[in-house]
């Protein structure tokens, strides 16, 4: 019996889950990865519900767990830096039972750590053409020579090209703002806290796991579709710079730093929304499929139960058909979340602010807190939870 060769492209997070489980049933795996070596650092991110089932059936939770962010505190601040309300982190942000959140290049080291010693990793490369035909799809490479593999997956994220090369061009949906997020030097000593500054159609937000660490600063802003080169990253902090300069708080101090970053990240909030996921012998799984956008945190969930779900059903008789609708509900929830948290992480005017910052002071004296929080975050935990692993 001739083994199946899987080529994947992307070893972000989804790339390596799916190797993980193609391996087990004897496939052989390569990953094509555009950047030069795994990418370290990057944005905390959350793994919930059934997410976390996947990383018990990898066998690699209690390695996650070690790297929990630890995060204790939300501290909602005004323009001189004082204090409006502070809460719990695990209580605002919704974790429940074996709920992680820690930063996405460390999930990403375990899951390549796990999957480097039998799976073929292809960096500084990147796919070029497909010609998907009945035996295979024959892969040209940027750099690589061309091969044939049984199947190809597109685990490429947002502007995933694998997507393109296969599908055509699909336009992600912009769903109303930007977000960038880089690393800056940690001067206000922010310990396992993360803080929120808003001012209309404006947030900054800042985060470290310690006094001593570096710390990640993120910027929302609310604006319709701009056009720039998605591969200039000095145009696009130009972009954040004009964005932002003199809102107040210690923004223009971040903003200083921008330059040095090299970490930088800026994209729209996005969703990919496709009717289907397959095309012959190629399919896409997470972000290329079925991105959420990163307002919804559940973007590192979804890439983990779709590599669950398809390392179960890939090269099975009717298997993209079956990992298709095996999934379609809990990506629909999912995305459905996504899109009501895209509207409410980018502040309104004024009045809508004050309101938020009046609750937010007042909720920590609410008898029922705890209650109030799971109704606002129930249909989080609901799309969380919208598959049997």
């Amino acid at each position: 019996m001739t083994t199946s060769r899987v080529l994947i492209s992307g070893a972000g997070v989804a790339g390596p889950a799916l190797a993980m489980g193609l391996r087990r049933r004897g496939f052989e795996v390569t990953i094509v990865e555009r950047a030069p070596a795994p990418r370290p650092g990057g944005y905390k991110v959350d793994v919930r519900g059934a997410g976390t089932e996947v990383l018990k059936r990898l066998g690699i939770y209690e390695a996650a767990k070690a790297r929990d962010c630890g995060m204790k505190q939300i501290t909602y601040v005004k323009k001189d830096g004082h204090p409006l309300a502070a809460l719990p982190a695990s209580l605002l942000m919704g974790r429940r039972g074996d709920d992680l959140e820690l930063m996405r290049g460390d999930l990403s080291q375990i899951l390549y750590e796990e999957t480097a010693a039998d799976v073929e990793y292809l960096f500084g490369d990147s796919i070029t053409g497909l010609t998907d035909g009945p035996d295979g799809v024959d892969v040209t490479f940027e750099r690589g020579t061309a091969r044939r593999f049984d199947y190809v997956v597109g685990a490429d994220g947002l502007h995933s090209n694998t997507r393109k090369l296969a599908f055509g061009e699909v336009e992600p949906v912009h769903l109303g703002a930007y977000i960038s997020i880089f690393t800056v030097p940690n001067h206000l000593k922010i310990d396992q806290e993360e803080l929120m500054f808003s001012r209309p159609g404006r947030l900054v937000f800042a985060y470290a796991m310690g006094a001593d660490e570096p710390a990640k600063v993120g910027l929302t802003f609310a604006s319709a579709p701009l056009g720039y080169d998605r591969r200039d990253q000095a145009e696009q902090k130009e972009l954040v710079k004009q964005a932002f300069a003199g809102l107040g708080w210690e923004t223009d101090k971040f903003l200083a730093s921008i330059d040095a970053a090299d970490d930088f990240y800026f994209d729209s909030l996005s969703q990919i929304q496709m009717p289907r996921w397959s095309s012959g012998r190629v399919v896409l799984l997470g972000d290329a499929a079925h991105c959420p956008s990163p307002a919804s945190g559940q973007g590192t969930s979804m890439a983990l139960v779709g590599a669950h779900v398809l390392a179960s059903t890939l090269g099975t008789p009717g298997g993209f058909k079956e990992y298709e609708e095996t999934l379609r509900t809990f990506v629909e929830k999912n995305m459905a979340f996504g899109r009501k948290m895209a509207k409410d992480m980018v502040p309104g005017g004024r009045v809508a602010i004050a309101f938020r910052n009046y609750g937010m002071r007042t909720l920590k004296y609410h008898p029922r807190k705890e209650q109030v929080i799971d109704k606002f975050l129930a249909p989080m935990h609901e799309a969380a939870n919208a598959i049997t692993i």
